[in-house]
């Protein structure tokens, strides 16, 4: 399978080169793999070009924007801008953040799966964070959820569902989009991937409410809304997170902001979370 990759990049001199290497390391190398560089004011640039020189399938890209880190529309205007380069003659097109660290494996193993289901839409592994000396599984991690830090596409899906929206909430509307047009969605557990900065430990006070201005878009309604964000506190910790979700919800509502998706669409995706929750209440 052919395999291109696009990773946006702001700021991750720490990061960035493990995250290269790893996929340098690939038993199935992918055929391209874009950086883009996101307004970064560190070493990000030069450490990918030291890349580039060594291995020609790696490319460097630019893109201007604010300092501030937003879930979302930011990541996803700089994910377009590496994606706008590439042709279409690819099988799989990957968005992976620039602080994962994937065993040699992961590429071909992925592979493997969309070989072995031609209706795999939408296929990843999952976060792991060091804690102390050990890497365990990060608390949001999910087995019916792909992490937007580490998605795979199948082509065809990525096409059907419109690709990725520019906005924050779109790791969760692209699979319920392409269950929507029925392809299948698949957490492979065994697929570990070291997180090197856990999610949301530079988020800004924004971000939060933003996310609730997600969950009007796509048509969840308050009630889950209430639901979501209090899940969101609970494993954060941080009562404050809630009372965000349900700010940016309101604020969404009485600005009628412009939905995302369709009215049929937006019943699909409240049946989806909601059928999704009572199969976790009934697990436990």
């Amino acid at each position: 399978m052919k395999i291109y990759i696009v990773i946006p990049a702001h700021n991750e001199e720490d990061n960035i080169a493990k995250t290269i290497q790893s996929l340098v390391n690939q038993q199935l190398k992918p055929k391209r793999l874009i950086v883009v560089n996101d307004n970064s004011s560190d070493q990000t640039s030069k450490i990918v070009n030291r890349f580039r020189k060594q291995h020609p399938w790696i490319e460097l890209d630019h893109k201007k924007s604010s300092d501030e880190h937003l879930p979302g529309a930011k990541i996803i205007e700089a994910f377009y801008h590496g994606y706008d380069l590439l042709d279409e003659n690819y099988d799989l097109i990957c968005k992976f953040d620039a602080d994962m660290v994937f065993e040699e494996d992961y590429l071909i193993r992925l592979s493997q799966q969309f070989n072995e289901n031609n209706r795999l839409g939408i296929a990843g592994g999952q976060c792991y964070i060091k804690k102390g000396n050990e890497w365990v599984l990060e608390n949001l991690n999910s087995d019916d959820h792909i992490r937007g830090s580490l998605k795979a596409y199948r082509k065809e899906c990525f096409l059907e569902i419109g690709k990725i929206a520019k906005s924050i909430g779109w790791d969760t509307l692209d699979e319920l989009m392409a269950q929507y047009y029925q392809w299948e969605i698949r957490v492979d557990t065994s697929l570990k991937v070291k997180h090197l900065k856990p999610t949301g430990s530079n988020y800004s006070n924004g971000a939060t409410r933003l996310q609730g201005v997600a969950t009007y878009r796509m048509r969840f309604g308050l009630i889950l809304t209430v639901i979501i964000g209090l899940k969101r506190a609970w494993i954060k910790r941080e009562i404050s997170l809630f009372f965000s979700y349900i700010i940016g919800y309101l604020q969404a509502k009485t600005s009628s902001t412009s939905f995302i998706v369709d009215t049929k669409q937006g019943k699909f995706l409240r049946y989806h979370r909601w059928k999704a929750i009572f199969r976790r209440i009934k697990i436990k």
